[in-house]
């Protein structure tokens, strides 16, 4: 099981009730519980053993304790029903494993406590938009997203929040770990040598792929209704009727909403650059900025600090909407487009460098690139899991230098856009051939040595930390030693 997927989970489940008991359970000894009662403060009742409260009367518990944190029973049973989702193979028997690999990381973030380890509030909103965006590709609409989770998409994203935070931190904490790591030639030589060809890896099918992006044309009346309500915002601030903050939480379209509209402390090239213009001239924390259009859509903005380089403000994003007018001439568009490129009236390598408004792929004749994070290397060369949804699914009825017909797709941004493509090249997939595919190979060598000092670090770190487990979980089968405690 991957400590990526535990990542990926919801932190917290909610139970409608109208009482709940939390309790842990010690080896026989008496132990605290706490009534929580309509969401007032808990209060301690008088102390009762294990064997006074029937476990299948229990809505929640502490199971674990590994260091000062605790693992809820929900909280596993959240990870597990999110790798039941995703189709997750868990290795042992998921009782165990699924709290063990929970406590692994508590682990890694504790060290990263430890190590003053940071990640930006841009990386985290970032990341969260990303995710959702993959999403809402994956099932077609937001709405469609929300009525499959059962929630809206401010509370989707909300979710998302605290786990994207604490997978960013474990996989810094990774990399510093495994920091000092290199591999010769010599190594890849001699670890393949010993291998089988069956047991060679396999390289699934890779395909490079150009696109060209245009976005439909928003209206001006769209336009002037997103600056008309965000100067009604502005103007409700200026006379005390209420906070930037307040109006944030309850209309910006951006993942800061949860904190007010509130980004941190950043520095200048993490922002967009028209927003950042704006931000850095601010000095008066009560004043609300101009409006400013960026890459994500426009934004009203307000000081709350300045450190040096960097600047903390909240802001409110709003996303003029497109309409089924605007999508369907742009599609036209492009259509007409493909018919010129069959003609022979331009390449598509030069309709890109002109006609595209994608701006990370224009100046490089439309090919696409991505950042392979399992890798650490950026390349074109994409695995069908790595493609934008929508892109992927026309690749699949594409052959070699043909160009598919026009199709919808969000883009980075989450915004609408419309798009033809062709395929550059594929590759079927094969056994890896030194050769061909030394950098694969290498990387085989690499993440194993990786995976030997990763283990080994758990595994240390596991015989000096405090643990505690209920009963139940003291006979279970674990990856790893030393869990359960004399």
């Amino acid at each position: 099981m991957k400590l990526q997927t535990i990542g990926k989970a919801f932190a917290a489940a909610i139970f409608v009730v109208g009482a709940a008991t939390i309790s842990t359970a010690t080896n026989g000894s008496i132990s605290p519980a706490w009534t929580v009662e309509n969401d007032t403060t808990p209060t301690q009742p008088a102390k009762s053993t294990d064997d006074s409260i029937p476990e299948s009367s229990v809505v929640d518990e502490v199971i674990w304790v590994v260091g000062d944190e605790p693992i809820l029973k929900s909280d596993v049973e959240v990870a597990r029903m999110q790798m039941e989702m995703e189709g997750e193979k868990i290795d042992g028997d998921p009782e165990f494993r699924v709290p063990e690999q929970l406590a692994i990381q508590k682990l890694f973030l504790h060290q990263a406590e430890l190590d003053s380890v940071e990640v930006t509030e841009a990386e985290v909103t970032s990341g969260v938009e990303r995710q959702l965006n993959s999403w809402i590709q994956a099932v077609g609409s937001r709405e469609k997203l929300e009525e499959y989770r059962g929630q809206s998409i401010t509370a989707i994203r909300e979710g998302l929040r605290t786990d994207y935070r604490n997978q960013l931190l474990i996989q810094e904490e990774r990399k510093k770990i495994v920091g000092d790591i290199a591999v010769t030639p010599a190594d890849v030589r001699r670890y393949f040598a010993k291998l089988p060809a069956d047991s060679l890896p396999y390289v699934p099918t890779e395909v490079e792929v150009q696109i060209l992006m245009q976005h439909p044309k928003i209206s001006q009346e769209e336009i002037n209704r997103v600056k008309d309500q965000l100067r009604e915002f502005t103007d409700r601030i200026n006379k005390g009727e209420t906070t930037f903050a307040t109006l944030a939480r309850l209309y910006s379209e951006d993942g800061s909403a949860r904190q007010g509209g509130e980004l941190g402390y950043m520095g200048r090239g993490i922002l967009d650059p028209a927003f950042a213009q704006v931000a850095f001239n601010l000095t008066d924390p009560k004043k609300v900025s101009k409006i400013v259009e960026s890459e994500f859509g426009f934004h009203i903005i307000q000081l709350i600090d300045k450190r040096g380089d960097k600047v903390n403000v909240r802001h409110i994003l709003l996303k003029p909407k497109v309409s089924q007018e605007a999508i369907d001439t742009t599609l036209h568009t492009l259509d007409s487009i493909r018919g010129d490129i069959e003609r022979g009236k331009f390449s598509f390598d030069e309709a890109c460098s002109y006609l595209s408004d994608d701006k990370d792929t224009r100046n490089n004749h439309g090919l696409m690139a991505f950042d392979d994070m399992e890798n650490q290397q950026r390349t074109s060369r994409f695995q069908m899991k790595d493609l934008p949804t929508e892109v992927a699914r026309e690749v699949e009825g594409l052959e070699v230098d043909s160009i598919s017909e026009p199709f919808q797709m969000i883009d980075k941004n989450g915004k609408t856009a419309c798009a033809i493509i062709k395929l550059k090249s594929r590759r079927e997939g094969h056994r890896a051939d030194i050769k061909e595919d030394y950098q694969v190979m290498k990387n085989v060598v690499l993440n194993k040595m990786r995976e030997d000092k990763i283990k080994e670090w758990i595994q240390n770190k596991i015989n000096h930390t405090y643990i505690w487990m209920a009963d139940r979980y003291r006979s279970g089968d674990y990856e790893y030693k030393g869990w359960v405690k004399k």
